[in-house]
């Protein structure tokens, strides 16, 4: 694997800052270095923090100290004013405290005791929205589902609460969560035995003779070798080679990008695997493969749905644009910014949204997501609970304060879905072994369809005009009144 330019941004973003905030241009070699570093020294200017907001501030932070109801910690009152710097950013820009910044640093490690989901803190701080529970946790086991609200923890609500603090604890203890969900009329409560989650973040199968299947649900330090590993024993259990993969990215909300590039160059023998652009030149960086396919050219399959972020999505990206996988399933979720963690000198650490990732193509994929060559439907029972709510009403596109994307807002955008079970397993198998048959079996089972329509109407038209002049309006306005009893 080959990087143009550095990734690490944390070490590199300290001397960034104190670039910024230069006041004069270094002297100039030729016009083009002094236009370049006119263009700095304005820069550096404007980032200059006016002293009348410094006052304002000072004000505002005096005020509260001395007249506020009660007395309010320094100490708190300042962490409030560094998260306010955050908060209208975008979503993923946080503050972490001490806590916050270890229990992240766990997750992304792959292990810690909790109960195993990924949260969305939501902007109202009333509630935290689940983007996924990770596979075999207690989380998963309780059925917490992709698109729940969690709006209270332990009876106490979410406001109440700091941060994500009751959801951690010793192994075997309880925590209540009171869930809001799509298709259940009243909030629920469900109780989570907490354990020491050590996630496997890859697992494999055979599918059929010579078929294989990878689930990937996050990116984590040993994802990458991990992946190695099943993939080799995969291919020893098929004679010494795959006839296909199927590598299942549904719900994987992301983790580490170094993990997923990793995963990239195993399949790629050459080309771009990602991009990343951000507003001073060191978050730029660029991912191309080195030779040498893990599989020996089988093909891929690529699963996803809307639970699919971040570093799945530049997988799954770059997997398509190099014409090594076809894509199948949901459009994915629509992260597509570079979070950069800078830690603070008391502990704490500021998670910081620096970059934007592009696919080899040169698209964003930020608040767009990846649409899958051939887009599955989840499916949907009368009566089902089983099934989890649709995130039609949830992905990066709705969140507020998102970063724009290049192409959002296009006509026809419809968040993705989640897909739940084997059905969509089956399907990509099917893709797998003979490209194009379930996009041909969508469109008999459409054709269909329609047929069944003509046969009501042709009854439904003799019979409702002799009778329809004389009794619709008597029956009419005593019908309307009782309408408002379906809001609830």
């Amino acid at each position: 694997m080959r990087v143009a330019r550095s990734a690490t941004l944390l070490l590199a973003l300290l001397p960034a800052v104190s670039w910024a905030q230069q006041t004069g241009p270094a002297p100039a070699r030729d016009a083009q270095a002094a236009s370049t570093e006119e263009a700095n020294s304005e820069e550096a200017i404007t980032s200059r923090v006016p002293l009348e907001d410094i006052r304002r501030y000072v004000a505002v932070y005096n005020a509260v100290r001395a007249a506020y109801v009660d007395p309010v910690d320094d100490k708190k009152l300042m962490q409030s004013a560094i998260r306010g710097l955050l908060l209208d950013l975008d979503p993923h820009s946080t503050y972490f405290d001490k806590e916050d910044a270890e229990a992240f640093d766990e997750q992304a490690n792959g292990a810690y005791d909790g109960i195993g989901v990924e949260l969305q803190q939501q902007p109202d701080n009333s509630s935290l929205k689940v983007i996924s529970p990770i596979d075999d946790t207690p989380a998963a086991r309780a059925g917490i589902l992709a698109g729940d609200l969690i709006i209270a923890i332990d009876g106490k609500p979410i406001s109440a609460i700091e941060a994500t603090e009751p959801l951690r604890g010793s192994a075997g203890s309880k925590v209540v969560l009171t869930l809001v969900r799509d298709g259940k009329p009243k909030p629920f409560d469900v109780t989570v035995t907490r354990e020491t989650i050590r996630i496997t973040s890859v697992r494999s199968r055979m599918l059929e003779p010579g078929y294989g299947y990878i689930r990937l649900s996050t990116f984590q330090a040993d994802t990458g070798a991990d992946f190695q590993k099943h993939a080799a024993q995969l291919q020893q259990q098929a004679g010494g080679k795959l006839k296909g993969l199927v590598l299942d990215l549904r719900s994987n909300p992301g983790g580490l990008l170094t993990a997923a590039v990793q995963v990239a160059d195993d399949l790629l023998e050459k080309g771009n695997i990602v991009s990343t652009r951000g507003r001073i030149a060191i978050s730029d960086a660029r991912f191309d493969a080195t030779p040498g396919d893990l599989l020996k050219g089988a093909p891929v399959v690529v699963l996803t749905d809307a639970g699919s972020a971040s570093a799945s999505e530049v997988l799954a990206g770059a997997l398509r644009d190099n014409g090594r996988a076809r894509v199948i399933g949901s459009r994915t979720f629509g992260k597509g910014s570079v979070q950069t963690v800078l830690p603070l000198d008391n502990g704490d650490s500021v998670k910081l949204t620096t970059a934007r990732y592009f696919t080899p193509s040169g698209k964003s994929i930020q608040a767009t997501g990846i649409v899958p060559d051939v887009l599955l439907q989840p499916e949907r029972k009368e009566g089902d609970d089983a099934l989890p709510a649709s995130l039609t009403d949830y992905s990066e596109a709705t969140l507020p304060g998102h970063l724009r994307g290049d192409e959002e807002g296009t006509e026809g955008y419809t968040a993705g879905d989640v897909l739940p079970g084997d059905g969509p397993i089956n399907d990509a198998l099917a893709e797998l072994k003979q490209p194009g048959s379930v996009a041909a079996r969508q469109k008999a089972e459409a054709a269909k369809k329609p047929a069944a329509k003509p046969d009501a109407k042709p009854e439904a038209k003799p019979e409702a005009k002799p009778e329809a002049k004389p009794e619709a309006k008597p029956e009419a306005k005593p019908e309307a009144k009782p309408a408002p009893a379906a809001k609830p």
